[in-house]
């Protein structure tokens, strides 16, 4: 039997879209890929990268709430966070991202 993200401690609604939407669809798969994995999912499907969201996450996942963060473990996880979009998010020239950003879209390739 398979248990909605939104039970695990600090993850409701949005959270248990998100996952859903990179084929994550019960608590006991993300509790199985754990916060790095199920995170990198989310950031290679192009989810905008939060710190916040990732903390909580890894608290959740550990039974905690998500203020329960703090110091050195705060500081390691960041350190994991940051190195996770270094692996998991595409380079993208500054001026593609400018105008990705502002909503320009290029022009269709011609034979």
């Amino acid at each position: 039997m398979s248990s909605p993200i939104s039970l695990i401690c600090n993850l409701g609604p949005a959270m248990e879209a998100a996952f859903a939407a990179v084929g994550i669809a019960s608590a006991e798969e993300l509790r199985a890929l754990g916060t790095d994995a199920a995170y990198a999912r989310l950031l290679r499907a192009g989810h905008k990268p939060h710190f916040i969201g990732y903390y909580v996450l890894e608290m959740g996942l550990q039974g905690r709430p998500w203020n329960d963060c703090k110091g050195a473990e705060k500081a390691r996880l960041r350190a994991r966070f940051d190195q996770l979009k270094v692996e998991n998010i595409p380079e993208t020239d500054p001026l593609d991202a400018i105008l990705d950003e502002i909503g320009v879209v290029p022009a269709p390739m011609r034979e």
